[in-house]
């Protein structure tokens, strides 16, 4: 069947069940001739509990809906696995066997490797089925007046399993059992067949070469430097373990390694628990660094006692943080490692803040315990809404239901366990640490803490803030504007590349390439890549994308055109110059193929430009992915352009002649199975040979099924008069014709894709580049044109993330005024946020890092971390009025004695993202949070008090009327006195 019509007998009544379910978010589908895929992608709020009964009720819906398929339809086949990711990927090859001893070898292997650790799974790839080919002559066959009808049924009947029924003897109930079926080639071959007239009974192998072989043309071909190879792919149990499963098989393959047959090797295509455990080193590494830093920036600028003190909590908040995460079954991994390294300078601000607090009150008189505990008393409550609203600003990738949501969700979960134990251990140990190590000295009390020259000058600056406030916000909001024009600058993206050290060459041929010449090319293309510097394996695959043995790889779909060559290289750095060499030599040796190179991502992602064009007529689709295509090949910047329906494809179509058919009473189902027995043979039955069923498959000697010239003499076999007649004798001919080779739909749909990458730069900015072009083209009524690619799942990804970000942001807001009872209060908080954009907007330019999903994360997480700073300062503020000061001098004490803290718990978080800087998943997001909190704490410093003394109109002439009020009624109290002194003589 054609592609249209497999489209509207197939996957019409197919998506229609596959619609029905409520949980279904959307539904794709691939139409070619003879086969149909529907993808049907749930919505993101179903997980993986829920899921398999999700699943359970589609497999209702569609083995209702394979019911109404028409005859010949095979029964549909449910993949509910199909995100299961193969941690391990070996590539078993022996230079000299043969197909069918690697894959005996693999099978012994297999049965091995399901002992180990957590193995929960082992698939093959590049596997050919083995079939018993039955080859006939033709020609022979119809002189002998075989019937094609009989020979299928004699095979298949006399091999099929019968049941023969049991027979009481005596007390026993014995079964019985009728011998005969083939247990040996031989037996095939002995196979008596009736011949037609006066030919009486014929042995088949007196008539037809019998022997075994492989699926001609094969599926599926894997290469492992240019070797065949069979592919074995390994996946952990559900909740199982990367790298013990990894270490198990490790230690498994050693002890095999001598039973492997000689000259037989096993290659790592891919080992996921080495490239894990290399992450989970260099992380820890990272971190030790990062704390070492942290702890040797609070000794130089708290003291040794303070900053030991305070860095032994640090650790301890670390460990504590570890057994949370072996509670709460949270691997330890790149995302949830980096997630403790973000959170390192914001786990020692608590306990930087009670102790500066205890330093300060033991300095005005109080013994130890009194400065601890009201050290305590006066910060636990601003200190536990402060890390909970840090907390909060993390809580919409928690809250994110989507897949990069699942991806990141280790991240938020870290960062709240180790803050909330930071704060715990803040207003309990480390006030113990105070009293214990650090008590009252005598020597100092009455001694001021900031009377030194930096504390003296920032007092005069911020004194002359206040004064010109109105110039101090105008230059401000200026540097602000600054920002957001500079921003524009920035460039942007989704999730970076990553470091593994393999990229990717991909070569798709027209629609109807024979497999075996795209495997010539493939193995063209590999013979140049070996000798590139650097490379050190190349494994190639042909006929359809590999097992997903990463996250973020999409295995491409079955496609005789399409190969793929995985380049493995010493170190990854040198893929960069590598690809644009690859890309020289594609475009000049291998025209004939679309070529994409590309590096694989960190994150979620998928194509980088795409343009959708949904509508019903196929035509007006091309026509629409042709003026796009065009636009596409304007700019220099593009390459890997092409569509998903691929080119028309020549179909030779055999035209029914209705009276010659009718005359020979041949119809048209006779015609084509003896067309399709012709050149691809036809199934009759099944050959069991140990435990593996081998298909029986008749068909002509190749040079009578290879190439056309021999079409209208295939011979075609008349049930109703039991004779073959040569094609040309029921048909009026054979007419050439274009068709579409595939048909894609996207809810129900037709909608064509046309796809491009970048050669440098990001895709966003080619996507800039290319939007207003291609958007411009004029659609036909009931057409419409929707942007995929990095750009869909960007969108999708930033906008589910910031859907949550109000709830946060409102929980922010309310926590805020619980703290102060007081609105103004909030608004001067959330008004000092912006100013983090300054920051940002430099480090990224400066740095030159693109703005992604990752520093988006890294700018929302900066609320909360600036808001901790500014409640520490405006709670000051309050302490010191109830105090009784004057409000202009509280302002500046505060601010004054908030200096040191607010900018230790900024420049320790700063620091101890330095190791980050060298991280390819994490950079951007530490560059816009190292950059924006350096500037926004050093602004917060002079901002959140110049806002203060505007929204309490604290002016220095409030203050001296205010002392001069006071003046007067303390005189006018004196007053009073004398004279009752007076009255008293």
């Amino acid at each position: 069947a054609e592609a249209a019509e497999v489209e509207r007998e197939i996957t019409e009544p197919l998506e229609t069940a596959v619609q029905q379910l409520k949980q279904l978010h959307e539904v794709r589908s691939i139409s070619r001739s003879g086969l149909s895929i529907i993808y049907a992608e749930i919505k993101d709020s179903y997980d993986k509990d829920t899921l398999p009964q999700v699943w359970d009720e589609l497999r209702r819906k569609i083995n209702a809906a394979a019911a109404e398929l028409p005859p010949g339809a095979s029964s549909p086949n449910i993949n509910d696995d199909f995100g299961d990711v193969y941690g391990v990927f070996l590539a078993l090859t022996g230079d000299g066997y043969t197909q069918r001893e690697l894959q005996k070898t693999a099978e012994d292997l297999r049965r091995e490797l399901l002992l180990c650790d957590d193995v929960g799974r082992i698939d093959f790839w590049g596997v050919q089925q083995e079939v018993v080919y039955v080859e006939f002559d033709r020609a022979k066959f119809a002189a002998l007046g075989f019937s094609p009808g009989l020979i299928f049924n004699t095979i298949r009947q006399q091999n099929s399993v019968t049941e023969a029924g049991k027979v009481q003897v005596g007390s026993e109930h014995i079964q019985l059992r009728v011998t005969g079926d083939y247990s040996t080639i031989e037996d095939i071959g002995n196979q008596l067949i009736q011949g037609g007239g006066d030919n009486g009974l014929v042995r088949l192998k007196d008539v037809a070469r019998i022997h075994k072989g492989f699926v001609e043309p094969q599926n599926s071909l894997l290469h492992q430097n240019g070797l065949p190879a069979v592919g074995i792919g390994i996946s952990t149990v559900s909740g199982g373990n990367v790298v013990k499963m990894g270490d198990s098989i490790k230690d498994k393959l050693g002890e095999l390694h001598h039973r492997l047959p000689v000259g037989m090797e096993l290659h790592t295509i891919s080992f996921q628990s080495e490239t894990v455990q290399d992450a989970v080193d260099g992380f820890v590494l990272n971190l030790l660094e990062a704390v070492a830093i942290v702890v040797l920036l609070l000794v130089i600028f708290m003291g040794l006692r303070e900053g030991f003190i305070i860095g032994g909590v640090l650790l301890l908040t670390i460990l504590a943080t570890f057994i949370g995460m072996e509670i709460l079954e949270i691997n330890l991994q790149r995302i949830s490692l980096g997630a403790l390294i973000i959170a390192l300078g914001m786990l020692v601000d608590n306990a930087i803040v009670v102790a500066e607090g205890y330093s300060i009150k033991t300095r005005k008189g109080l013994n130890s315990q009194q400065a601890a505990l009201q050290t305590v008393k006066e910060t636990q409550y601003p200190l536990l809404g402060a890390t909970v609203i840090a907390i909060l600003a993390f809580a919409a990738i928690s809250l994110s239901n989507d897949v990069t949501g699942e991806f990141l969700g280790s991240l938020f979960k870290v960062i709240a366990l180790a803050l909330g134990l930071s704060w715990i251990l803040a207003i309990t140990v480390v006030p113990y640490l105070c009293v214990t190590f650090i008590p009252a000295n005598p020597e100092l009390q009455g001694r001021d803490m900031y009377g030194n020259r930096f504390f003296r000058l920032y007092k005069t600056f911020l004194s002359g803030c206040i004064k010109r406030r109105g110039l101090t916000l105008v230059m401000v909001v200026g540097m602000l504007m600054g920002a957001i024009y500079g921003f524009g600058f920035v460039k942007q993206n989704f999730f970076p590349g990553s470091t593994r050290p393999q990229f990717m060459v991909d070569l798709t041929y027209p629609e109807g390439t024979h497999i075996a010449h795209t495997a010539s090319e493939v193995d063209r293309a590999y013979r140049q890549l070996r000798t590139l510097p650097g490379v050190t394996d190349v494994t190639s695959f042909t006929g359809l994308g590999a097992l997903r043995f990463i996250l973020t790889y999409n295995p491409e779909n079955p496609h005789s055109g399409y190969g793929q060559l995985l380049v493995t290289v010493d170190d990854y750095r040198k893929i960069d110059e590598l690809i644009p060499m690859v890309r020289d030599y594609l475009r000049s040796n291998h025209q004939g193929a679309v070529s994409k190179v590309e590096k694989f991502k960190l994150g979620p992602g998928g194509k980088a430009i795409e343009a959708r064009f949904s509508g019903p007529d196929a035509t007006i689709l091309r026509q629409l992915g042709e003026q796009t295509k065009s636009i596409m090949y304007r700019h220099d910047n593009t390459d890997a352009i092409t569509t998903d329906w691929g080119e028309m494809v020549k179909v030779a179509s055999v035209e029914m002649a209705v009276t010659r058919s009718q005359e020979s009473t041949v119809i048209r189902p006779e015609i084509a199975q003896s067309l399709a027995g012709n050149f691809s043979g036809t199934t009759v039955g099944l050959y069991r040979e140990g435990e593996d069923l081998l298909p029986i498959v008749i068909r002509p000697p190749e040079n009578q099924r290879k190439g056309i010239d021999n079409l209208q003499s295939v011979m075609v076999w008349s049930d109703a008069t039991s004779t073959s007649l040569p094609l040309e004798q029921v048909t009026a001919g054979v007419s050439t014709s274009w068709e579409d080779p595939v048909i894609r739909r996207l809810n129900r749909q037709r909608t064509l894709t046309v796809s491009c990458v970048q050669l440098e730069g990001t895709a966003n900015s080619l996507f800039n580049e290319l939007r207003g072009e291609i958007e411009a083209i004029e659609l036909p009524t009931g057409y419409t044109l929707e942007w995929g690619g990095e750009y869909e799942n960007s969108k999708e990804a930033n906008e589910k993330l910031m859907a949550k970000v109000p709830l946060a942001f409102v929980l922010m807001f309310f926590i805020s005024v619980m703290l102060f009872n007081s609105l103004r209060h909030p608004v001067i908080i959330f008004l000092g946020l912006p100013l983090a954009l300054i920051g940002v907007a430099a480090g990224l330019l400066l740095f030159n890092m693109p703005f992604g999903f990752m520093a988006l994360l890294g700018f929302l997480s900066l609320s909360g971390m600036l808001i901790k700073n500014e409640i520490v300062l405006l709670d000051q503020i309050n302490i010191e009025l109830q105090a009784g000061k004057r409000p202009l001098q509280a302002v500046i004490d505060s601010a004054v004695s908030r200096v040191r803290p607010v900018t230790m718990a900024a420049f320790t978080t700063v620091l101890g993202m330095l190791p980050l800087l060298w991280d390819a998943f994490f950079n951007a997001m530490a560059v816009t949070i190292m950059a924006g909190l350096t500037f926004a704490t050093l602004l917060t410093l002079v901002v959140v008090p110049v806002l203060y003394c505007t929204f309490w109109r604290i002016t220095e002439q409030t203050e001296n009327s205010e002392v001069a009020q006071s003046q007067k009624e303390k005189n006018m109290r004196e007053q009073v006195v004398l004279q009752e002194e007076s009255s008293t003589r």
